[in-house]
């Protein structure tokens, strides 16, 4: 299992194999289409498969219930656009510093949350071929001076960077009464939160967005006939409904099918907790991480970026011209 997004540099370097020179049967190649179609656009490209969906998520909001009725909001109500996200952090945001309205992470993974917030603001990253990007899009330099406004401007989040390693610690102590995370988060603040939380989808701006994430299963190229066949059984075990369902239940990742969610088990814990099916509907609105050829040196000029606008060093537009000129030289050999 590797993330998602290193199917084209795994496809360049000539390391794995796709998935349909390796299915044998009809009932394995009809397996291929058995999982949710957006999961698959980080494991599809050039008409083949490469990855099989297994540790995937999208970005959910958490919210402190019992910080909403102390600030006199609806604990029912979280924030479904930007415009809420604004008037709702205000309210929540004390002046003595001890609690922050909202916390986006911006360190870690800053692009796969910039990639929740152009979504938002009806702009993906770049295309599904690999080999373009549109970091200077006006909807994505928008999207940026949003991002920065909240802490600059608006004051209901901290300035600068805020730590991905640190922000879960930070909501579960109540320093942060919303924060955008991972679903794979979910379990663990189930188990560890001490007061009253929920789980929102994203808020938006033109509409609802967010990446994918995760990992996929790949098969490499050097391997013999017998373990590409071991491998083929080993994934179609993980990734069958019951351990999906098993895998989604006990971390907070998704299921990676509709299958796993007809399980029994899946319906009985969703019936009980229904905040573990709000990645999932999340979905019809999501979109594929970023993903391109050469995409370690693409990524971090986007995290560079987006860390110079959130710091103040540049400004939202120049920081994203300057990460795409950087990502049109390394991707136009690749057209």
């Amino acid at each position: 299992v590797m993330f998602s997004i290193d199917i084209y540099e795994l496809i360049e370097q000539g390391a794995i194999l796709a998935f349909d020179d390796v299915v044998e049967t009809p009932e394995e190649k009809t397996w291929l289409d058995s999982f949710y179609p957006t999961l698959m656009e980080n494991g599809r490209t050039a008409g083949k498969t490469w990855g099989i969906p297994f540790q995937r998520s999208t970005i959910v909001m958490y919210y402190n219930k019992d910080a909403f009725k102390a600030a006199g909001l609806d604990p029912d109500k979280p924030p479904e656009t930007w415009e809420q996200l604004v008037t709702v952090g205000k309210k929540l945001t004390k002046a003595d510093g001890s609690q922050w309205g909202v916390m986006i992470p911006s360190t870690g993974y800053p692009y796969w949350m910039f990639g929740a917030l152009t979504m938002q603001n009806d702009q993906v990253l770049m295309n599904d071929a690999g080999n373009e990007t549109y970091f200077d899009s006006p909807a994505v330099i928008e999207a940026l001076q949003f991002w920065r406004d909240l802490g600059s401007k608006h004051k209901i989040m901290p300035s600068g960077t805020i730590e991905w390693g640190t922000l879960r610690q930070n909501f579960l102590e109540g320093k942060t009464a919303i924060m955008w995370h991972s679903t794979g988060n979910l379990t663990i603040v189930k188990k560890k939160a001490k007061f009253d939380f929920g789980v929102a989808m994203l808020p938006a701006s033109k509409r609802r967005g967010t990446p994918t994430g995760g990992g996929n299963f790949y098969i490499f190229k050097k391997t013999s006939s017998s373990e590409r066949k071991a491998a083929m059984r080993l994934i179609r075990f993980m990734t069958s409904p019951e351990r999906s369902a098993e895998w989604s239940m006990k971390t907070g990742y998704m299921g990676v099918s509709q299958a796993a969610y007809d399980t029994s088990k899946l319906k009985e814990y969703v019936k009980g907790f229904p905040y573990a099916a709000v990645a999932r509907d999340q979905l019809k609105y999501a979109t594929a991480e970023l993903a391109t050829y050469q995409t370690g040196r693409v990524r971090k000029a986007l995290d560079d970026a987006i860390q110079a606008a959130l710091t103040g060093t540049k400004t939202p537009e120049a920081a994203l011209k300057e990460a795409q000129a950087l990502s049109e030289r390394l991707l136009k050999q690749y057209r």
